[in-house]
């Protein structure tokens, strides 16, 4: 996942377990979405992942925490109306 995740991408936290070294609770929260800040090419102490996202809450996590989410479809631009033009009467 470390090559198709980068900085700026939106990922949603799918496994809120225990810190893998440590065994502390984590801060993160199952179903919420957390944006990528940076991507370390670092391999993973549990050996399940080659790399550690940053995604500013506490220091790096696991990727296998995380699901990449699709990117947003491009946003609908507003219209303009057309008016009819009001006529000044003489």
């Amino acid at each position: 996942m470390s090559d198709a995740v980068g900085p700026g991408d939106l990922v949603l936290c799918v496994n809120a377990a225990p810190n893998h070294a440590t065994g502390r609770p984590v801060p993160l929260r199952a179903g919420e979405t957390y944006r990528v800040f940076a991507v370390m090419e670092f391999a993973c102490p549990c050996g399940r992942s080659d790399a550690l996202l940053d995604i500013g809450v506490d220091f790096a996590w696991c990727q296998t925490r995380f699901r990449l989410l699709p990117k947003p479809k491009a946003q609908a631009k507003p219209r303009r109306v057309s008016v009819p033009k009001e006529k000044e009467r003489v």
